[in-house]
């Protein structure tokens, strides 16, 4: 991740350091009481109660307070003698998270990069904030008068990581206070995607499940640049924040106001307009419509090239008999498959590359096949796209009230940072180079050591702790992000008081 930010995003240089900052007064911590309350409210398997359910009013189906958090599930370790149990990973150790939060998280460009404000308001003291911690612990609606609040509740509770909500009509610890349902709902948050790396088993050969290596990798990167196109050239947002899951996958959360204040029907439908309904696993080709909406063929002339070298070379997806039938599948021409397959059965060990050239290479042969010239590209691309295009989870992005993971928690599993993915230079980006918690706390170790005594003390006291850090590039990335948007709230902000103002004086008389 590179150090250096292009002027639109750099941050301004008057800002205090994360662990002073000037906020609303500080109110005392919730009790452990109502914590464990809340966590009773709604346990890990995603079942709601009482007022939840109140809020959903077409689609029965979807869990209206879905969550990225995993649903507990029985595991036979904990049948296990004790000394044969796995151990829990160093980096959901409360003593890390601890230093964690107060050494290196960014408090303070994550308080202003949902308050949309220097100053504390309802954006951010109404919003919901979901704790996990250490042990498997949920706990919902937890909301912060301001940003110091929220960071000293973190540092006491230490979780594993937290998840953002939207901001509600009251702040979220008053629900129960409410009188009617309706009196308390959400009323915005951003407009979020999330792209997870399992959904690409069915077309992926170098790892599956939880694992990632820098091939597979690749699809997610092509991933990132469709959908970032789709939503600056068609929908016309500027505001996009990638950040990498932490393990396998990414997040965008879009903060234009237009997109913040989308309620569930607008979420829905630009889901779906993003979404191309893929049919590999089950034998038969994406019905994608001709001719190629303008997305559609923009997204192509992306992609093509990552087919060729990502997909064809990297991945041969077709390389082994069972492979090459799900090819064979998808070409709507028994002729065609049937010479393919003769002559594939003859010429073992082909390439997934030199497969893909032998389709043209048959098609011309004579009578081998019944397709048009123009039928078999429009086959092709189908295929094209069916191993490229972007598997989104767009369930995630339907939602109003979905909670999502925060950027710059820690992964547990991995220990690696969610740090935000400069989409200027995406092709440099390598998730398996995040540094961990560990690591950090020991580079910042590093760095007193290799200072001490070359740098005068009142100079050193000056540097924060993530400035000695890989993470610094990483947050100077995220604060220069937060300041074009809040320089853009601001001036959303005057022209409306403006136009109230000139309002005014037009009904004087």
């Amino acid at each position: 991740m590179p150090h250096a930010t292009s002027p639109s995003l750099e941050a301004p240089d008057n800002d205090v350091e994360d662990s002073h900052m000037t906020d609303a007064p500080a109110v005392p911590l919730n009790n452990a009481a109502e914590s464990q309350e809340d966590e009773a409210e709604l346990p890990t398997n995603g079942s709601t109660t009482n007022i939840e359910n109140m809020f959903d009013d077409d689609d029965e189906d979807d869990d209206e307070f879905s969550s990225s958090v995993p649903t507990k599930t029985e595991d036979s370790s904990q049948d296990l003698p004790q000394q044969h149990q796995p151990s829990k990973p160093k980096y959901s150790s409360p003593d890390i998270l601890r230093q964690f939060y107060q050494r290196l998280f960014p408090f303070r460009p994550l308080f202003q990069w949902l308050n949309h404000s220097p100053t504390p308001q309802p954006d951010f003291q109404n919003r919901e904030f979901a704790f996990v911690l250490p042990g498997g612990a949920y706990i919902r609606y937890q909301s912060f008068a301001s940003a110091d609040l929220f960071r000293k509740q973190c540092v006491q509770m230490t979780p594993e990581r937290f998840e953002i909500g939207p901001q509600y009509t009251i702040n979220p610890r008053d629900r129960k206070q409410v009188r009617k349902a309706s009196a308390f709902r959400p009323v915005m948050k951003e407009l979020v995607f999330d792209i997870d790396m399992t959904d690409y088993d069915p077309i992926r050969t170098c790892c599956e499940g939880a694992a990632i290596c820098n091939k597979c990798w690749q699809f997610i990167t092509m991933a990132v640049k469709v959908v970032d196109a789709a939503l600056r050239e068609d929908f016309g947002f500027q505001h996009i924040l990638w950040v990498y899951s932490g393990r396998r996958g990414a997040h965008a959360w879009i903060s234009d106001k237009r997109a913040r204040e989308m309620d569930d029907s607008k979420r829905r439908s630009l889901a779906n307009y993003l979404v191309l309904t893929m049919g590999n696993e089950q034998g038969k080709r994406a019905g994608i419509r001709r001719p190629l909406h303008p997305h559609i063929d923009r997204s192509l002339k992306i992609l093509n090239s990552y087919f060729q070298t990502d997909v064809l070379a990297d991945q041969d997806p077709w390389q082994s008999s069972e492979q090459a039938e799900k090819l064979l599948q998808l070409l709507p021409d028994t002729k065609l498959t049937a010479a393919l397959q003769k002559k594939w059965d003859s010429m073992p060990g082909r390439s997934s590359n030199q497969k893909w050239a032998d389709i043209d290479a048959v098609a011309e042969a004579g009578n081998l096949s019944t397709l048009e010239p123009k039928k078999l590209m429009e086959v092709k691309q189908d295929i094209r796209l069916e191993y490229t295009y972007p598997r989104l989870d767009a369930e995630v992005s339907k939602k109003l009230n979905h909670l999502l993971k925060s950027p710059f928690v820690v992964h547990p599993g991995t220990g690696r940072v969610c740090v935000p993915i400069d989409v200027r230079d995406l092709e440099s980006f390598d998730p398996l180079t995040v540094p961990t918690v560990t690591e950090l706390l020991k580079e910042i170790d590093e760095w007193d050591e290799s200072h001490k005594g070359s740098v005068r003390e009142e100079e050193r006291v000056k540097v924060q702790d993530w400035q000695k850090t890989r993470l610094k590039g990483y947050v100077e990335y995220f604060r220069g992000y937060v300041a074009t948007l809040l320089k853009e709230e601001s001036r959303g902000k005057r022209g409306r008081e403006e136009d109230v103002g000139v309002g005014a004086e037009e009904m004087e008389f």
